[in-house]
């Protein structure tokens, strides 16, 4: 029988998955990590990007996350987003205006708009078009 750890994914509006898997992938702050069943306990800040739960060898669920924390004990691994959305359900649409806006926004010059915030507001819209075309080519 396959190990398997219990996933909680939350996000500020509601809880998006749980339940349990043989790996969890994650943007770490430092880097992407993966963390198998009874992996060593940790804590660590999430930026914005994919989180995959495999459920078994042939089924995973692609998540886009805004960004936030994971939490790591032997048997349990906590994700908490601002934003989860499954990746199925990405408005493709308002990621790109989103995308577009933050690209005019950094373009201007004048001072009018907040550079850190457009650049985070691109980062979150690149990384959901890029969940998005992940989920895609993986046949979703």
């Amino acid at each position: 029988m396959t190990m398997t750890v219990h996933v909680d994914i939350v996000s500020a509006e509601k809880e998006i998955f749980s339940g349990l898997a043989e790996m969890v992938f994650a943007p770490a702050e430092l880097g992407e990590v993966g963390i198998s069943p009874r992996h060593a306990p940790f804590i660590t800040r999430l930026n914005p990007g994919e989180v995959r739960i495999k459920v078994t060898e042939t089924e995973s669920h692609p998540f886009y996350i805004s960004g936030g924390y994971l939490e790591v004990q032997p048997h349990l691994v906590t994700i908490l987003a601002d934003t989860a959305i499954r990746a199925k359900d990405i408005d493709e649409a308002a990621a790109l205006d989103a995308k577009a806006r933050a690209e005019e926004a950094l373009a201007d010059k004048t001072g009018k708009l907040d550079y850190a915030t457009a650049q985070i507001q691109l980062a979150q819209a690149v990384m959901q078009l890029r969940t998005l075309d992940r989920f895609r080519k993986r046949g979703g």
